[in-house]
């Protein structure tokens, strides 16, 4: 039996945040998550509100995750399928409600963060690390940022926007560090 991998996507494509659970597999396996993760970052409707990830067992990869826009929900799964290995796809994305509410939390949220001194130079990423999802006023930190005290100072001001219930913090340290 082939050992599960999974892999967190939350970030682009120079500082992906991708971790094996359990380290191994066949170099077809390998190639065929590097695939997995180069198409995912690369759609066209990605973006910091949107956070995916996926795990891949026996040619088999389950998407998860939440995206603002049904399209992307639906073209991830696409591109995934098309994947040379990939024989099924289970597509777990949520596509979060349309609210007017969450949408100015969201850009509030955004200028908020990628403001602080340190953060200001995440944001110039094609996809920032930082990656805001907010369901029903409620604020989510994804991905991977450089060091411990970014995710601080993400979280306090994520803390500071106006209207948001509650802040999880699950922003990760980049491993080299």
């Amino acid at each position: 039996m082939k050992k599960l991998m999974s892999l967190t996507l939350a970030t682009a494509i120079t500082a992906l945040s991708a971790r094996p659970l359990i380290a191994g597999g066949a170099a077809g396996d390998q190639n065929t998550i590097q695939k997995i993760r180069q198409q995912l970052v690369t759609l066209p409707y990605y973006g910091v509100f949107d956070n995916l990830s996926y795990s891949y067992r026996d040619g088999v990869v389950t998407l998860q995750g939440q995206v603002v826009r049904p399209t992307t929900k639906s073209s991830a799964a696409k591109v995934v399928v098309r994947i040379p290995g990939v024989e099924q796809v289970i597509n777990r994305i949520e596509v979060l409600p349309l609210s007017s509410l969450d949408d100015q939390i969201r850009l509030a949220t955004y200028r908020a963060v990628y403001r602080q001194p340190g953060l200001d130079r995440l944001a110039f990423q094609a996809v920032p690390p930082i990656h805001i999802i907010v369901d029903h006023g409620h604020v989510t930190l994804e991905g991977v940022v450089p060091t411990r005290s970014d995710a601080s100072r993400a979280y306090i001001a994520a803390n500071s926007v106006s209207n948001v219930f509650s802040v999880t913090n699950h922003l990760r340290v980049e491993s080299n560090r």
